[in-house]
């Protein structure tokens, strides 16, 4: 059985729960699918070894012989070598096929090793959580200032900033992420959250709902009340709100009824329960 201590090490179906999975809780493992007869497995495995070396235990290498290892190899789709995939707490999240250089290799490890500021990023995190946004703020702050490449601090800090009702500074945060970031889930939902943040611009939802208790067809509060309530979680009430603004004002604001149900479901994400079921109903009044 593998030395959980070893950084590079070769790697059976026998012990390949122990020293991937199980290791892979405490640390990324990198697992290389290489053959005897692959050159490019030859070229690629020095590079291996001089970041295992100089990452300095961050990351375990495990090496997994092909030809003899076939079950594994098998088992996670290897199609060609020499194939590096990344696993992290008990799953492949990465991976690479051939030779790579070694900038592009590091960029992945870098993506899943601990860093320093991941502490300061969980704890800011729970302060999030517990009701304690300026702590969070300050402790993201502080973090984004020690670390300012790690891309997640960023987004975290906007979300902060948007709870503490600073939708700018929330803004000012994604904008300084990376074009390709900004493709990622969490920042397009973040993105969706300043809209609604924008278009309820601080209103009382109260004062709202008692104006369209006066003129049930108001088709800005019924827009402004949606977006208010997006901001603050109730998502089935604000998509009803913006059903009701299609079919009664098609034409105002350029279609803003279907336009917060897209928002809406952006910021909810594709796998949200009501996401179906209000993308079905949009289409039905659509068509």
């Amino acid at each position: 059985m593998a030395d959980a201590s070893n950084d590079l090490l070769d790697v059976t179906a026998e012990d390949f729960e122990t020293a991937v999975i199980e290791e892979s809780f405490r640390r990324p493992v990198l697992v290389d699918f290489w053959a005897d007869w692959c050159g490019p497995c030859k070229m690629l495995m020095p590079v291996l070894a001089s970041l295992v070396e100089s990452y300095a235990g961050r990351f375990r290498l495990a090496k997994v012989n092909s030809d003899e290892q076939q079950g594994l190899a098998g088992q996670f789709g290897v199609r060609s070598l020499p194939t590096v995939m990344c696993f992290r707490h008990g799953q492949p999240v990465d991976q690479f096929m051939g030779v790579q250089p070694e900038s592009a290799i590091r960029a992945m490890i870098d993506r899943h090793v601990e860093r320093p500021s991941d502490r300061i990023r969980e704890q800011a995190i729970a302060k999030l959580n517990a009701g304690d946004v300026d702590g969070a703020v300050a402790d993201l702050r502080s973090a984004v200032e020690n670390d300012p490449d790690h891309h997640a601090l960023k987004i975290d800090l906007a979300e902060a900033l948007l709870a503490a009702g600073d939708a700018a500074g929330a803004e000012a945060q994604l904008n300084m992420l990376p074009i390709d970031v900004h493709e990622q889930e969490p920042v397009k939902r973040l993105r969706a959250r300043l809209v609604f943040a924008s278009r309820a611009n601080g209103a009382d939802p109260a004062a709202l709902e008692s104006r369209l208790r006066d003129n049930e067809s108001d088709p800005e509060a019924m827009e402004q009340l949606a977006a208010a309530y997006m901001v603050a979680g109730r998502s089935q009430e604000a998509m009803d709100l913006y059903l009701k603004l299609m079919q009664r004002h098609r034409s105002y604001g350029d279609n803003a009824g279907q336009k917060g149900l897209l928002a809406a479901f952006e910021m909810l994400g594709p796998r949200h329960e009501l996401v179906n079921q209000y993308r079905r109903k949009m289409v039905a009044l659509l068509y």
